[in-house]
């Protein structure tokens, strides 16, 4: 029997698959989601199947309250911090979850990662955002809906858009990243590891390294993401 849902759910499968892929991922640790707006649902990967073994209908469809719309299988430990993230980021359209090493050390060391350098500036204008580990009162209460609290506040606190700055660290925990698709999620999880890895190195060879200057912070962003932005086809 056909599922309304399969081109959602074969979406959020790929994106999974491209994250083990990229080696993002640890044994069965890591999550993507993809949303469908139209009809109010989003798709996750189930919690602790391999990714080798995983396939297209194992994938499980909830509607933003975390209520399973079809699917047999238990949806991912982290689905209410993407449920939540969903509800009140109206515009993403796909979120993804790693244990990427570097990122993870940055998470761990509860340090935002500055902007060194082009890669990072190609990308995104901000230092990558750190934000702080969670209160023991959110941590005893609904721990993965809290997760979305602990995220929406950090961007709320340091007056972020989520639209510019499409992903980060949780401290001692680990990276979010999103998108307007599952398939950018991933592409933004990649691309925060690289930064990060990029940074410990930068700082191991000098540790009073500079921020990157302003104008080229500028310029690189811009050629990519401004209304003049000339990078690409």
């Amino acid at each position: 029997m056909s599922s309304k849902y399969e081109a959602l759910k074969q979406e959020c499968f790929e994106a999974n698959i491209a994250l083990n892929n990229l080696g993002l991922v640890i044994y069965t640790f890591g999550n993507v989601s993809a949303v469908d707006r139209q009809n109010g649902v989003f798709a996750i990967k189930p919690s602790g199947v391999p990714y080798e073994k995983l396939k297209p209908e194992d994938i499980v469809i909830l509607d933003y309250d975390n209520t399973i719309i079809e699917g047999s299988m238990r949806p991912s430990s982290d689905t209410k911090t993407h449920a939540y993230l969903y509800k009140n980021w109206e515009h993403i359209g796909g979120i993804a979850h790693t244990h990427a090493t570097y990122s993870v050390a940055w998470a761990q060391a509860q340090r935002d990662i500055p902007i060194f350098g082009t890669t990072h500036a190609d990308h995104l204008t901000q230092d990558i955002p750190c934000a702080e580990p969670m209160s023991d009162e959110l941590i005893e209460g609904n721990y993965e809906h809290n997760t979305g609290i602990q995220i929406l506040d950090c961007f709320k606190d340091r007056n972020l858009s989520p639209e510019e700055v499409e992903m980060v660290l949780l401290g001692n925990h680990g990276p979010f990243a999103w998108g307007k698709t599952a398939a950018k999620a991933v592409y933004n999880s990649k691309v925060l590891e690289t930064v990060a890895q990029m940074a410990y190195l930068t700082l191991q060879i000098n540790p009073e390294a500079p921020r990157l200057k302003d104008s080229l912070v500028k310029k690189h962003y811009e050629r990519k993401h401004g209304k003049n932005a000339y990078y690409g086809q």
